[in-house]
């Protein structure tokens, strides 16, 4: 399974069920909950943080914190 960390600049994924335990609180009130669909707009020129778009609310969160939001890919 893919994690958000592992999206290319433009790809898009839905937040998978597995997820749930592993989304700070913060970004569950900001809408990234399992089934919300995410797009990688930027990384960071240091590869941290990353930037993203959910539920059209663009969010950074930390490299860290997206290698264990595990997703699946959409097939576009």
């Amino acid at each position: 399974m893919s994690t958000i960390a592992s999206l290319q600049v433009g790809e898009t994924g839905y937040i998978s069920e597995e997820s749930l335990d592993f989304i700070p609180l913060k970004l569950l009130e900001m809408g990234c909950l399992p089934g919300a669909e995410i797009e990688l707009i930027q990384i960071a020129p240091l590869k941290d943080p990353l930037y993203i778009c959910v539920n059209g609310s663009h969010l950074a969160i930390r490299k860290e914190t997206a290698s264990q939001i595990q997703i699946l890919k959409s097939n576009l």
